[in-house]
């Protein structure tokens, strides 16, 4: 099977479990290099961020869940853990936690002839992240952006 296929079906797996523990997946990875495979989940919880307490628990509900399921056919880590103050900014809701608050931003295409864009984000819909970068009101489309994330001070 195709890692991004893969992955698709591994998060089928997991994200139904983590929203019953009240946790949203932030970020799935599935890497495999010279005989090791390695799946690693970014999660969060919303309001109050996640422990490592919570992300232990995780790991043995999930170890269990995907190995029923036999969706990794040889062996593998997992790694649950959480993504961080600098957690990568990904959906719509991710840019309005960040709202009045700076973001940096890197395109896979120029807007207003440029691909890299720093602002304070002012609202995001599923389309796009509405900035104010030095003053100039700029709007991002979503899928434009490679990379973004919060700036922290």
């Amino acid at each position: 099977m195709e890692n991004q296929a893969l992955t698709e079906e591994l998060k089928k797996l997991v994200v139904p479990l983590l929203e019953g523990e009240g946790i949203e997946l932030v970020e799935i990875r599935f890497t495999q290099t010279r005989g090791s495979s390695v799946l690693t989940l970014l999660v969060d919880r919303q309001e109050s961020g996640i422990t490592v307490g919570e992300c232990v628990h995780l790991n043995k509900k999930i170890t269990g869940v995907l190995d029923a399921s036999g969706a990794i056919k040889d062996a593998y880590t997992l790694e649950v853990s959480s993504p961080g103050l600098d957690r990568p900014l990904i959906t719509k809701a991710d840019f309005l936690r960040c709202r009045n608050r700076t973001v940096r931003f890197f395109l896979k295409q120029a807007v207003n002839g440029k691909i890299e864009w720093q602002g304070t984000v002012k609202n995001a819909t599923d389309e796009s992240v509405d900035i104010d970068a030095a003053g100039a009101a700029v709007s991002i489309p979503i899928m434009a952006i490679n990379k973004a994330k919060q700036i922290i001070t």
